[in-house]
């Protein structure tokens, strides 16, 4: 009994390999879904370092506190499976980015919300799709998507997680904040791998490493 409980717990770390191994999966992933993005709004997209961590449902939104418990915010997620790994990508996206957003793709009309609805989803086919079959690719698997689906808009980030529904203790949540150069348009895009996946991926970061 002792054991397992060890053992269960060692699943909930990530060493310094592991880690490395798949900020540069990311880095390849994420900046694949960065160009498409770019080459979709016509301006250079700013990427920031991937931050890959073991997190709770809490965790995330502390994590996320560094855009500001203030700030209003809209999200979008999709969940995806495949081969023994599933999870879920959440764009979140910074609420005074819209108008820019709009801007920038020529939008015509007015900016209510469902026009920023249109502009949150554009936006996530762009990066999720990119960034997830990018990863999927690199470690030699393939996922299948559900529908993407708004979490809610112009919401605080605890108002967005709500924890009490959380459908996992434990996950590996890669971060990565996407920025536009000359423009008032900031995103952040979290991949979430739920715990029950951990001990397949890290295998698969086994075979990559040796």
């Amino acid at each position: 009994m002792q054991n397992q409980l060890e053992a269960d717990s060692a699943i909930f770390q990530i060493n310094e390999d592991y880690r490395d191994c798949l900020q540069e999966i990311s880095n390849v992933a994420m900046g694949q879904a960065g160009d498409k993005l770019a080459r979709l709004l016509g301006a250079f997209v700013e990427l920031s370092i991937p931050h890959i961590e073991i997190m709770t449902p809490s965790d995330i939104v502390m994590a996320l506190h560094s855009i500001d418990a203030n700030e209003s915010v809209s999200g979008v997620c999709q969940g995806f499976i495949g081969g023994g790994i599933s999870g879920e990508a959440m764009l979140l996206f910074n609420d005074t980015s819209f108008q820019d957003l709009a801007n920038i793709l020529r939008y015509e009309g007015d900016v209510d919300q469902q026009a920023e609805r249109e502009l949150l989803m554009d936006t996530t086919n762009v990066l999720f799709g990119a960034c997830l079959n990018g990863i999927a690719e690199q470690i030699d698997m393939e996922f299948s998507f559900g529908p993407p689906m708004v979490l809610g808009q112009h919401l605080s980030v605890r108002e967005l997680f709500q924890l009490d529904k959380a459908r996992w203790n434990h996950a590996l949540v890669t971060e990565i904040s996407y920025s536009i150069e000359g423009f008032n348009i900031n995103c952040d895009l979290l991949i979430v791998m739920t715990e029950g996946s951990l001990e397949l991926l890290f295998k698969k970061l086994d075979y990559l490493l040796n």
